[in-house]
Order: structure tokens, then sequence, then C-alpha cells
């Protein structure tokens, strides 16, 4: 299951209020979130106070029909938390001085499109993988998943040495770099 489909089954669960995926969310989230208003003139209350409020925004999201999230899900919380925290800052009048518009320091439109460029970018790498064929996919998952080397490699897949498989490795890597390439241009 692809990184997209895990995600929107996370937003199916929270919609469903589901307590495990809430608690998953909450379990690969909050630390960074704590982190960031620690690190930004807050407290750990205020960190609950804020991660709380961007999971009722997300709540609201994944209840809405057609909502569609167009960036990873750590990406969307983090960038609501700043959003919040900055507002907060800004009422608190810590931040007043430095923070003009909370719209004009957090540019998420921008980092949305730019996630939107790279989610395509990995789509089309993860369509040029399918259609890769084997034993490239294979060869290529062995050696930059599973992290095997090259002696493991030539071993598995009956290469006479590590050098013969090297030479397949490169050759696989020119063929998905060509698979990619098309659909990138065709998607342009």
């Amino acid at each position: 299951m692809s990184n997209y489909q895990q995600e929107n089954e996370l937003l199916r669960g929270l919609a469903a209020n589901d307590r495990g995926v809430i608690e998953a969310i909450y379990r690969d989230n909050y630390p960074m979130i704590q982190a960031f208003i620690l690190n930004n003139s807050g407290n750990s209350d205020e960190a609950r106070d804020i991660f709380q409020e961007a999971m009722i925004v997300l709540y609201e999201k994944a209840t809405t029909e057609g909502f569609e999230l167009n960036c990873q899900l750590r990406t969307f919380i983090y960038s609501v938390c700043r959003r919040l925290w900055l507002k907060r800052l800004q009422q608190l009048q810590r931040y007043s001085n430095l923070v003009e518009n909370v719209e004009d320091s957090v540019p998420v439109d921008e980092d949305m499109e730019q996630h939107e460029k790279h989610n395509a970018s990995f789509g089309m790498m993860e369509m040029a993988i399918s259609k890769i064929g084997e034993p490239c996919k294979s060869l290529l998952d062995a050696y930059y998943i599973q992290k095997k080397n090259m002696q493991e490699i030539a071993a598995e897949f009956g290469y006479t040495n590590a050098d013969n498989a090297k030479t397949q490795k490169y050759k696989c890597l020119l063929r998905l770099k060509k698979l990619f390439f098309a659909q990138y241009k065709n998607g342009q």
C-alpha cells in the first residue's frame, strides 16, 4: 500500500472517529508540533492546544465530502499548526513586531503547490516502477529498499558475480529513467 493510500485510510478512519487512527495520528505527529512550539516561545500546554485545534481542522476537512489531501498528512498538520501558532503569538503580542501579517509569513499555498508537484512526480515514478518489469523491479528494490549489497544481489538473482549485478542495476536504472521522463514529458 502506497503512502498516499495509507494517509487516505487515516483520513477515513479519522472521519469515522476510529480511536486507533486518532491515536496513530497523534503519535506520529504530535512530537514534531510540540518541538516546533517549544522552540518558538511556547510551552507544552500551548502545544497540546494548538495540536488539538489542528486535529479539529483535520477532522472537519476529513468529513467534508470531496476533500482530497494534496500533500502529506504530516505537512498538512504542520502547516495548520504553524499558522495557528503564529496567529496565537500575534494575539499574545509575543511576536507582533516580527509578524505583520500571518498570511505573508506562512506561504501555505506555495508549499501546497510545491508538494503537489512532488506528489505528482512521486506518482509518475511509482507508475514508471510498475512498468519497468522483472527482474529490474526486484533488483532495484533489493538494492535501494532492502539495502542489499551487490554480492547478495548477485547470489539471489543468479548473476555470476557482483560486477554483473552492478551492470544489470545500471541498465535497470537507465530503463527506469527513460520510462519516468517519457511520462514526465507527457504529463507536462
